[in-house]
């Protein structure tokens, strides 16, 4: 069996493919894409990667070619409209050939490029960010907020390698006035792709601390229209324009203002500018209270040598007031005392008088009372000699009395009589004081002490005779 498959070479078919393309796409065509590498390489030849997107999405890729020759070109005329190179991120309006190489294979080589247009689709996410700031009320979000007094804790978005920053710092701290701040750098990128994420991420840091800060500044060196365009992204000017405390930008030297410093609470074209803002705000309070430290240091002296003239003057008045009253109460104290002098002279004979003849009465009364108390003590005296003298001979009868019985009592008496007295060791015999056989007792009578040796000792009841 034959085999009957038609077979081609590869080049067979690449040659086939390119002749039909050439066929098919023979004249120029304007293709709208964003250039999301630039792959420019040593020789001057450059193949970009051309996209399309939707949102983060790619709906189409492809490869372009920009030979050097037209790439110096197409360049140079971008760079005199645009103001910058052609970059990475930038979407373009490129006049094209469709190409198609055997080794390589589809492309689209690039031989001219409308720079206009990249600024229109910069000016259409401009106007579209802008309407949609405007539906979501935060178009002036940011500006309605209070100004600080003096906005001295800065924190600073900047890159550290960035001229914009060092203009800025400069500016701040090194003024003639002395005037302090105290910026806090946070670094980001401020162009291309990334400097959207870079920025907020910032914001979304500084937030955390918020209560450390004054105001955010974000600073950057000059740039062209492309170079902005970050700043036209939404989701960064929405940030911007909902912070909780001002922010302000300095981001450029671009002719148009970017959606980011028109919402910001204010935007300088340069760094320097807006360092000297925020000198100016300290101006604006340390001249009201320079002038009014003059004012009232001016109205202290007035006041001062007011009160001074008044207090000499009433100073004045109250000396010679005080001497006319010192004078008046001199002359009413001599009247006064005169009087008083009189009156104490006549006052003191009746008072002497009168103690006279008191003096007269209570003699005359002392001496009655005297004798009539003499008399008196005289009658007491003879009626207690009298009974002193009844009562110490019924006392004397008695102690004759008394004196009998004690005689009879006497153990003298008791002896003479018949009976004797037993002791033993110096006592009285007692029921604790009895001898023992052979124990030596003494006998007292009236007339002798016999010294007695006891043979037996018999106890006798205590009911017996």
């Amino acid at each position: 069996m034959s085999d009957a498959r038609q077979i081609f070479t590869l080049s067979q078919v690449t040659s086939s493919i390119k002749r039909t393309l050439e066929d098919r796409y023979k004249q120029l065509y304007w293709v709208k894409a964003e250039m999301h590498k630039v792959n420019r390489y040593p020789s001057g030849h450059a193949f970009p990667e051309l996209v399309q997107k939707e949102g983060d999405k790619i709906l189409a890729q492809m490869t372009g070619t920009i030979w050097a020759q037209h790439f110096e070109r197409i360049n140079k005329k971008f760079i005199q409209v645009v103001k910058e190179p052609l970059k990475e991120g930038t979407t373009l309006l490129l006049q094209v050939k469709i190409t198609y190489s055997e080794l390589h294979g589809l492309s689209l080589q690039i031989l001219d490029i409308d720079p206009s247009y990249s600024l229109g689709e910069l000016q259409r996410e401009r106007e579209e960010t802008l309407k949609r700031l405007q539906k979501e009320g935060l178009l002036n979000a940011n500006q309605q907020l209070d100004f600080p007094l003096l906005p001295q804790r800065i924190a600073l978005i900047s890159a550290d390698s960035s001229k914009g920053y060092s203009d800025f710092m400069k500016v701040i701290t090194e003024n003639s006035w002395g005037y302090k701040f105290f910026p806090m750098l946070f670094p980001a990128y401020l162009q291309g792709d990334v400097a959207v994420a870079s920025i907020m991420d910032q914001l979304q840091r500084i937030q955390k601390v918020l209560h450390h800060f004054d105001i955010v500044v974000i600073v950057r060196g000059g740039g062209g229209e492309v170079g902005m365009a970050c700043y036209n992204n939404f989701e960064l000017c929405k940030a911007i324009a909902a912070y909780p405390i001002p922010v302000l930008t300095g981001i450029g030297h671009s002719t148009n203002l970017t959606v980011s410093e028109m919402v910001a609470f204010r935007n300088a074209i340069t760094p320097t500018e807006l360092g000297d803002f925020l000198l100016q705000s300290f101006h604006d309070f340390s001249a009201p209270v320079t002038d009014a430290t003059r004012v009232i240091r001016q109205e202290s002296r007035k006041l001062l040598a007011l009160r001074f003239t008044e207090f000499t003057n009433r100073s004045k008045d109250f000396k010679n007031a005080s001497r006319n009253c010192l004078n008046r109460s001199n002359r009413d104290l001599q009247n006064t005392s005169l009087k008083l002098k009189g009156q104490t002279s006549s006052m003191t004979a009746r008072n002497q008088e009168m103690v006279d003849a008191s003096f007269s009465v209570l003699k005359m009364s002392l001496k009655r009372l005297s004798l009539n108390e003499k008399s008196a003590l005289e009658s007491i005296r003879d009626g207690l000699n009298k009974q002193v003298a009844k009562v110490l001979d019924n006392r004397f009868g008695e102690l004759d009395k008394l004196q009998g019985s004690v005689r009879l009592l006497d153990p003298v008496n008791v002896l003479r009589r018949g009976y004797s007295i037993t002791s033993f060791q110096g006592r009285s015999l007692s029921a604790v004081n009895l001898p023992a056989s052979g124990d030596s007792v003494t006998i007292r009578t009236a007339e002798a002490e016999i010294a007695a040796t006891v043979e037996k000792v018999r106890s006798t009841p205590p009911d017996s005779v």
